[in-house]
């Protein structure tokens, strides 16, 4: 390493803003810089960006983070980045053609349903390790396809790119068309086990191998950095991760015992775990990162948690801090199902609808904040249960992500749980955690030392007895189901009411 303060940079290129930190050899943060970045919704499902604006949010937060700092002290670069949205760009250029697809699109829900129905549903998680859902990449990337390339005679000849977040950023700022490996595993184009584009998903989704990135591990080599001033041209890029990923990485999550959650706009549960073990569809298996060997991880998406406060809020006319204030004790039994694109984990299911159930006379504002955060609450649990029925036992709860500032929502998830529950109280998890890994790049850190770095926490412990906690859930899986219902399924029905249960384990091996 240089003389002087060795420095370390992050970028955490999020859903709603880019954030930046500058981080020293202690893993202290030493600088923040920020910028937001907007989302468009054209129709009712649509979500889009501009490919283009997230970049330049990385260039203004990079050099918010940066004043007053030397950049030569910085000796690499970190990126995390939001994972299943999906740019297309043309390679001379560097152009973006169309919009960025978030990860949150809904639009290609109905081509899901037809795959699906045509028995693809299988092919795809035995090969990927994830469902057939409109959230992950593939049918991103046809749609993209089909409006700019219908023939894909340009995608064939090489001219044009389609890549996640972390691939537009590393070939517009490093001038290459490559891709980290984890942010790979979600695009449902990758064999999960091969690590390897799959010919059968490209077949599939009608995707040319040509125009995508080439595989890199999580570690490199990647382009350096170019044209991102005030930092020097040619500092090194030495860790890129997803940004669910890198927060698991920043919590140590390796360790057993523990599981981690993202909360933000939608919620990631992941867990380290064995790919060979035989799970549930309730979850997806994925590679959380590799720097040096693969790390296999079993994840579970919500589609909203943080949405359904910022909805809420919204529809009161008031913030979110303003709903934890006026938030009952109890919801005297309403349940808010916030199915706005259909249900993420353990239940996949892209039909359900949103709703409200329990509704009486007395039912006022109050209990409707209580029933957003108990549905957070919920849905995280439901997916905690599966990692601890089917991957590892689960002791920890490890939780990150702006909404877990609000200490109401993180009492009620020990208490839904029944878990100790550990808040990160460094709000820039995923940046630490890219932090964290370019650094070992880079000598500054061994992975083993990073679990003696110091992690300031809040912990909460269940208060809640088991018999209320289970009255509780039975209650909202009752509303799930509800929630879930088809008319043309039990047309005289009165069973779906009853309660949900997750779904159960296969018999057969793998995800």
């Amino acid at each position: 390493m240089p003389a002087g303060d060795p420095m370390l940079l992050a970028i955490d290129q999020g859903t709603s803003a880019t954030k930046a930190v500058l981080v020293d050899d202690a893993g202290e943060i030493v600088a923040r810089g920020s910028a937001p970045v907007l989302q468009v919704h054209p129709r009712p499902g649509w979500v889009e960006q501009s490919a283009e604006e997230i970049l330049q949010s990385v260039r203004q937060a990079a050099a918010a983070c940066l004043s007053g700092h030397e950049p030569a002290g910085v000796i690499a670069v970190g990126l995390s980045t939001q994972r299943e949205s999906l740019v297309m760009w043309e390679r001379k250029s560097g152009a973006s053609l169309g919009p960025l697809l978030s990860w949150q699109d809904q639009r290609t829900a109905p081509h899901c349903a037809r795959l699906r129905a045509g028995g693809a549903g299988e092919l795809v998680r035995s090969l990927s390790g994830l469902p057939l859902d409109p959230m992950f990449s593939a049918l991103k990337g046809a749609w993209l396809l089909d409006a700019y390339d219908p023939g894909r005679e340009r995608s064939r000849r090489g001219e044009l790119c389609l890549g996640t977040v972390d691939s537009w950023l590393l070939s517009r700022l490093g001038g290459d068309h490559v891709i980290e490996i984890g942010n790979a595993a979600r695009t449902q184009l990758l064999n999960v086990r091969s690590r390897s584009w799959d010919r059968e998903l490209l077949a599939l989704f009608g995707i040319p191998e040509q125009v995508l990135p080439r595989l890199v591990p999580s570690s490199g080599p990647f382009p350096a950095i170019r044209d991102l001033p005030p930092l020097l041209d040619g500092t090194p890029v030495t860790a890129v991760m997803g940004d669910s990923h890198a927060a698991l990485y920043a919590h140590a999550g390796w360790r057993p015992g523990y599981v981690k959650a993202t909360y933000g706009t939608g919620s990631s549960v992941m867990s380290l775990g064995d790919p060979a073990s035989a799970v549930s569809e309730a979850l997806c298996l994925t590679i959380a990162w590799d720097d040096g060997e693969p790390a296999y991880a079993f994840e579970g998406n919500i589609r909203a948690t943080g949405a359904t406060l910022t909805w809420l809020a919204r529809l009161l006319d008031c913030t979110p801090g303003d709903l934890a204030e006026m938030s009952a004790a109890s919801s005297e039994g309403l349940h808010l199902v916030p199915a706005f694109g259909g249900l993420g984990a353990p239940w996949w299911d892209d039909e359900a609808v949103g709703l409200l159930s329990g509704l009486t006379f007395a039912t006022d504002a109050r209990h409707l904040a209580r029933a957003a955060f108990e549905s957070i609450a919920f849905q995280v649990e439901d997916v905690v249960a599966s990692v601890n029925r089917e991957v590892r036992p689960v002791s920890t709860l490890l939780a990150d992500g702006g909404p877990t500032s609000n200490k109401t929502l993180m009492q009620l998830q020990a208490d839904t749980s029944g878990r100790r529950v550990e808040v990160a109280l460094a709000r820039e998890l995923s940046a630490l955690g890219a932090a964290h890994l370019a650094g070992v790049g880079v000598g500054v850190w061994e992975r083993k030392g990073l679990e003696r770095l110091e992690r300031a926490r809040d912990e909460y412990e269940p208060l809640e007895g088991a018999p209320s906690r289970h009255r509780r859930t039975t209650a909202w899986h009752a509303a799930i189901a509800r929630s879930r219902h088809r008319a043309d399924d039990r047309p005289d029905g009165p069973d779906v009411l009853a309660e949900a249960e997750p779904p159960v384990v296969r018999d057969q091996a793998g995800p």
